[in-house]
Formats: C-alpha cells, structure tokens, sequence
C-alpha cells in the first residue's frame, strides 16, 4: 500500500509499504478520508514528536473510513463498517485514569498513519475509541472527530454558561472550532485572529465580533482598539505562543476563566502579572487531549450538524502530493484544513 513516511525534519515521502498483519483483537480499515492538522505540521517541521512518533514512520492521525478485515479474535465489529478512530486510546488504569483524567493517562497509546491507503487499528483503541460512523456522515466531517474532541474537552473545562461572553484567541482550526461550540453554549462569541477567509468563517459559526490581528504583534492592544470597553467572562486561547498566553489574562474580566489551550514551543516560558491574578481572582487552566466520552462527544455534535465537514475542510489533495502540501503549509499555506484523498 502507499503511505506517507516521515524520516525528519521537513522530509516526507510518500512510498509503497507492506501491509501489517493483524493480530487479534485488531482491525483493518481503508481510509477514506485524512485531514491535515497543525500538529502534523509542527511534527512535518520538528522531524519528529516526543511522545506521538519517531522517524522513520508513518504520519498523519485524523482519519475516517471503512473496516476491510477483522481478525478472527476481534469481536463487535464487522467488515463495511464504517468508522472513525481516534488517535490514541488510554489504559484505563493507571492513577489518572481511574480518577476520571483519561487524557493525562501515563501510557497513552498513540495511532499514526492515517496518510494512507489502509490502516491497522490496534485493540486497546478498537476496545476504546473506535466509533461506529452513521451511514449520512460524510468520511471528511466524521474524519474530524479528534481534533473536536480536544476542543470539547477544553470547553468542558471551562464550564460555560450560556449568556457568558467568550474571546477566543486565533483563528486556526482549534480556534474555529471553539467559536462554534461555544456559541451552540449560548455564549457571545468574539473572535481576534488572521486571514479574512478564517475571520468570515468564524462569523458563519457564531462569532458577532471579529477582529483582525494580521499585522499587529501586540494581542491585547488590538483587542482594546476594537472592544476598548470589553472585559469578556472567558477567554480560549488558541495561538499557542507565550505573548498569547499573557494577553489572555489581561482580557478577561475579575473572577474571570482562561483556558491556555495553545501549546507554546518547548522550552518557552511566559510572564503572569502575580497581583493580577491575585486580586482579579482569576482561574487559569489548560486543557490537553481529549477522553473516550469527549469523543464520543464531538462524533454526536459532527452528526447532529453542531460542526460540518464543509465548514473547516477548504482544500483537497491527492496523498501522491503530501510532500509539496506540508511544504506550502510550512511556507504559509492559509488552507483551515485540507482533505487527503489516500487512493490519488
């Protein structure tokens, strides 16, 4: 079959591999849709990830399509089935698992491969976090199931209620997705990120205010030029850097909640103003990964129509044309996600 291998940094071929057998408890499934991720693209420009995956190996790890073979010993599941699998699976019984932090799990079992024809669905996430597709769900909206999931999970932190004002900082993906689960909360929605097209969407999906940042280094003084008066009850920060994160919580109201959900580049540090956030009574959170329930969570808000596939998925590609994708990406590619056909 042909897959995508990543051997390093910024290096990606797409090549003919052996098909793993299966081994019981497993399943097979053709891969009808995978979608580029930021996080691949961080990993596309690192040459690798320190938990999720060591080159050389496959790549990519949002995917959606149809299960071609089931091993003898694996029951439930049957051949046509369609299916969406997430990208890990916890072990459900460690300390944080069994306290109800299964995203935190000390042995999270990681899955990479979805730029592929097929894929091997190993039986700790068969058993977990492999989820059964309604016939009506289109492989390029159930194929977003994970990333969703994260985002549920980071507002299920939050503990939104609905009439709260709610800023989310950035307009990628991550931050698009917030935007439309916070307004089906019954939230006020504002929005501060880059791109007119990312900006037009984030109305479609609930924001009433937006705010262009391109061009503007400082977050929190773009933000006050549009909303000088705003101090919002929340804010989702979704741009993953340590200017970010301290504007965040300067544009969140007393006794208001932050949700650091961006992760910023290892190493990198941030500055907190201590009387601020003394006095201000703030609470300052961050959200990692996603949960079985918040899974299950994010496929049900997919197939309810809450998030459509049409909305985020702007771009399609053949897989044969991964390499240049993830090199267009790198150099500033404004796609919001784009859809790998495996078998072009």
């Amino acid at each position: 079959m042909k897959a995508a291998i990543l051997y390093g940094r910024e290096q990606v071929v797409v090549e003919d591999i052996p098909e793993l057998p299966l081994a019981a408890g497993e399943v097979r499934v053709r891969i009808e849709a995978a979608l580029t991720c930021g996080t691949d693209l961080k990993v596309y420009r690192r040459g690798y990830h320190a938990r999720m995956l060591t080159p050389p190996c496959v790549f990519g790890h949002e995917l959606a399509g149809v299960i071609s073979e089931v091993h003898p010993e694996t029951a439930g599941w049957t051949v046509g089935d369609r299916v969406v699998a997430a990208n890990s699976a916890p072990c459900g019984t460690c300390d944080w698992c069994r306290a109800g932090q299964e995203q935190l799990c000390s042995d999270l079992l990681f899955l990479n491969g979805a730029y592929a024809e097929s894929i091997v669905i190993p039986r700790r996430v068969v058993q977990k976090n492999l989820c059964h597709v309604e016939p009506g769900t289109s492989f390029r909206s159930a194929a977003m199931t994970e990333p969703l999931a994260c985002v549920v999970q980071g507002i299920n932190d939050l503990r939104l209620v609905k009439g709260e004002s709610v800023l989310v900082l950035g307009s990628g993906p991550i931050g698009l997705m917030a935007v439309a689960l916070a307004k089906n909360a019954g939230c006020a929605v504002a929005l501060a990120g880059r791109g007119g097209g990312r900006l037009s969407l984030g109305r479609r999906l609930g924001a009433e205010v937006t705010m262009d940042m391109a061009g503007r280094e400082d977050i929190e003084a773009g933000v006050r030029e549009i909303a000088p008066d705003t101090r919002f009850d929340v804010v989702f920060e979704a741009v993953g850097k340590p200017s970010a994160w301290e504007a965040a919580t300067r544009l969140v109201r007393r006794g208001g909640r932050v949700n650091f959900f961006g992760g910023c580049p290892s190493g990198t540090t941030v500055q907190l103003d201590t009387t601020l956030i003394h006095y201000s009574g703030l609470t300052l959170l961050a959200s990692f990964h996603h949960t079985p329930a918040s899974i299950r969570r994010a496929l049900a808000l997919i197939e309810s129509g809450v998030i459509r596939g049409d909305d985020f998925v702007d771009g399609e590609a053949p897989l044969s044309a991964l390499p240049e994708l993830f090199s267009e990406m790198a150099g500033g590619n404004r796609a919001v996600k784009t859809l790998i056909h495996p078998r072009r």
